[in-house]
């Protein structure tokens, strides 16, 4: 039987897990202070709890993360983490600062199943679903690589669910990740403000996250406003529509001020033109949202293409003068295969990237 991972256990979990042990609950509670508040995963730096239990914990689990075998920096200050799993498999996280926001945007399965025709990631269809703990370790393993390059050096401060994988496809994992990040006594104690879940539109999860009172936000890719181009570009709209999808975010629970947002990949001559906007204008009417337009990021074997920043621009002014937020966001570690829709698990090996080491070299 393989050991049970302690990461990616919510603190209840691990109350339990002491308790089989033999321990007072106490102790589970001891261990998710070290390894989620503190950042601690090795059992022998754990100074508060006895050789005696910390030997009984080694004998039935381990507290494992991702290994970090690639770093690539871009040009703008983001990072691609290129992260192996324990069999074998890679994903990505990337991080990308931003004034006083350092964001990290998450990976949630190996590949994706969803196809978009837009999105590198989807080209490899799904490998496998991430569990809990290959989900936080990212997050664990982005807060030390910060502490490690400065003193007292900054965390983490906004999580982006964006990377590899459709979220709400690894539901039970998400939802467990999602907990242990927000939980303010024994958890990473994030905010569920800075956080955002992205979806491609699977109207039943969205029902059900609505349910979970995460109060995280929520992004929809949503790249079309008609039924005709979205199921082009997105095949999971043949199986919830627009009208259903936007049925179920009427009904989604917004907290005071909070907002729904709109992933919009901006495609020439596809989805950008003033028409297209109108559309948009109607679809999103009534609803408290905010649109951010993002320019297609090139990727080897694409279709598509970037429209002309003139249509860009005219876009976003129609949106605006409807009283839609728009922002247009020029994704970070596009020179780096980094950015919003470039994400694919890399192949071969690379060279080993040591705690602090920066190694050269773009992935894709």
């Amino acid at each position: 039987m393989s050991a049970v991972n302690l990461i990616g256990l919510l603190p209840s979990e691990l109350e339990e897990f002491a308790l089989g042990l033999g321990a007072p609950r106490y102790r589970g509670r001891q261990l998710a202070t070290w390894m989620y508040r503190k950042g601690v995963v090795s059992l022998d730096a754990m100074s508060d709890l006895s050789k005696e239990f910390r030997a009984q914990v080694a004998e039935h689990a381990v507290a494992a993360l991702p290994e970090v075998e690639q770093v690539t920096a871009s040009q703008d200050g983001s990072r691609k983490l290129v992260l192996r799993l324990a069999d074998g498999h890679r994903v990505s996280a990337v991080l990308m600062p931003d004034a006083d926001r350092i964001t990290l945007c998450l990976s949630t399965q190996v590949g994706c199943g969803y196809a978009c025709a837009f999105c590198l990631t989807g080209t490899m269809g799904l490998e496998r679903n991430l569990t809990a703990g290959e989900i936080v370790g990212q997050v664990l393993l982005a807060n030390a690589r910060l502490a490690g390059e400065a003193e007292g050096g900054p965390r983490v401060t906004h999580l982006v669910f964006m990377g590899m994988g459709e979220p709400l496809a690894n539901y039970g994992p998400v939802v467990t990740a999602l907990r242990i990040l927000t939980d303010a006594r024994l958890g990473l104690g994030y905010s569920p403000r800075r956080i955002t879940v992205s979806t491609v539109g699977l109207v039943p999860a969205i029902e059900r996250l609505g349910r979970e009172n995460l109060k995280v936000n929520l992004a929809v890719s949503l790249h079309a406003a008609s039924d005709e181009v979205r199921s082009r570009l997105m095949p999971v709209n043949r199986g919830w529509n627009l009208a259903a999808l936007m049925d179920a975010l009427r009904r989604y629970p917004l907290a005071h001020r909070q907002r729904l947002f709109f992933e919009y990949v901006m495609l020439d001559g596809v989805n950008d033109s003033p028409d297209d906007a109108q559309r948009l204008v109607r679809l999103l009417r009534g609803l408290r949202a905010k649109v951010n337009l993002i320019p297609f990021n090139d990727w080897p074997g694409a279709r598509f293409q970037r429209p002309p920043l003139p249509r860009v621009l005219a876009f976003q002014g129609a949106l605006l003068e409807a009283g839609i937020t728009t922002t247009v966001r020029w994704s970070k570690g596009e020179d780096i295969g980094a950015a919003c829709g470039q994400l694919r698990e890399p192949v071969g090996a690379f060279a080993m990237a040591r705690p602090g080491e920066r190694v050269a070299g773009a992935a894709g």
